[in-house]
């Protein structure tokens, strides 16, 4: 799956329009090679404040981005988690993918932080 998202930031590094999604997907992408010890949050929620990206800019973004690739990801991800979900070994990483395709749906005005108590 990490493929997939650099594939999409790929894609969207091809529009001036895209690059903020571009960067967003590099980022994600390394998040779905490992994602445990990192939680995605919503930046309102960290800094207890509203900026571009968690205000309505941030909302018309996100639509735009699940017309685009969100869905396509999302069900990549619980596609994945299915696969992973056959074993017993697989259960952790079937449930990130999961948690990964809420993240696929609308990623902008989330960050990626360590989860507290372990870094």
């Amino acid at each position: 799956m990490a493929l997939g998202w650099w594939l999409a930031g790929l894609i969207s590094a091809i529009s001036i329009v895209g690059l903020p999604w571009s960067r967003s997907c590099f980022v994600i992408g390394k998040f779905a090679l490992w994602p445990f010890g990192y939680e995605a949050i919503n930046r309102r929620d960290l800094s207890g404040r509203i900026d571009l990206g968690t205000g309505p800019m941030g909302l018309l973004g996100n639509v735009i981005w699940f017309l685009v690739a969100g869905w396509w990801l999302a069900i990549g991800h619980l596609t994945s988690a299915l696969a992973c979900f056959v074993s017993i070994i697989g259960i952790p990483f079937g449930i990130q993918h999961i948690k990964l395709a809420l993240f696929a749906i609308a990623p902008i005005g989330m960050t990626i932080v360590p989860v507290k108590g372990t870094h």
